[in-house]
């Protein structure tokens, strides 16, 4: 692997990391990965966790996820056969699974960390903290919302994740585009580079070969257009100290008028199925 750019952690610890590109996958991967990643999701500032809605940002996170809840159930009910089954991996706080079971999903969801357990609790919505722990073994649909990219020893993770996947399941994932115009335009002060959190950086590309050896096969992508002026508005603040509203907007809408031609938007979602 060879250096592609020097980052650093702006929303929490301050640390310094590097980013490393893995030719053959088109993949980063952060360098040093901390062996206790949980103190750095320990903050208010790590809004999935904490559905804090404080600040500007946060509140346009809140008003941009309660649509895309609705969005989200909507892709999934396209591939529903029979009994509806769904395991969220990486739950947060549980939203997405109470919408889902609003639509007559048969829910189930994993989220290792405790606060965001215990907010999905107070919502009626209990997850389980490992997959383990499931007492349901098998999911028609299998859901990782900006998960893949926290994930230690990844091949295995994805491993254990696609046993619980039926024969015929799908495995739905987002996750950011570091091939974006806005990556390239905020550099190491693109905010959905956001180290030691996230530990791979994928591309369209990283993720056919990543799958590909998991026997899955990449069957359709669909653009995160949002995701655009959210991670904008936050990698502006991180670079000037600023929010800087207007021009984030600009580089989030040129980001996605790009990404129309060249199909590398902000971040994307992955639809898998295996490959038979």
């Amino acid at each position: 692997m060879k250096p592609f750019l020097k980052t650093k952690d702006f929303s929490i610890s301050g640390e310094d990391f590097e980013l490393l590109l893995d030719e053959e996958l088109e993949m980063l991967v952060t360098k040093p990965q901390p062996k206790d990643l949980q103190k750095y999701y320990e903050s208010d500032a790590y809004i999935s966790h904490t559905d804090s809605s404080k600040s500007a940002i946060d509140k346009m996170y809140q008003l941009v996820k309660r649509f895309s809840l609705v969005q989200k159930v909507l892709l999934i009910n396209r591939y529903a056969k029979g009994k509806k089954t769904l395991l969220d991996f990486g739950a947060g706080t549980g939203d997405f699974l109470l919408e889902a079971e609003k639509w007559k999903w048969s829910v189930k969801g994993v989220e290792p960390n405790h606060d965001a357990r215990m907010r999905s609790r107070e919502k009626k919505m209990e997850l389980h903290s490992n997959i383990e722990a499931l007492p349901q073994k098998k999911f028609q649909v299998i859901t990782l919302w900006h998960v893949l990219e926290h994930l230690p020893d990844l091949d295995e993770q994805i491993k254990i994740i696609l046993d619980h996947l039926e024969g015929e399941g799908t495995l739905i994932v987002a996750v950011p585009n570091y091939k974006s115009y806005d990556a390239e335009h905020y550099k190491e002060f693109w905010a959905a580079y956001d180290v030691p959190r996230h530990l791979w950086h994928f591309s369209k590309e990283a993720i056919e070969k990543v799958f590909s050896k998991q026997g899955m096969k990449l069957v359709k992508t669909k653009p995160m257009w949002f995701d655009a002026f959210y991670v904008s508005m936050l990698s502006e603040k991180y670079k000037t100290g600023k929010q800087n509203f207007i021009k984030a907007f600009c580089v989030g809408l040129w980001s996605n008028f790009r990404a129309v031609f060249n199909g590398r938007p902000s971040s994307l979602i992955y639809i898998l199925k295996r490959d038979s």
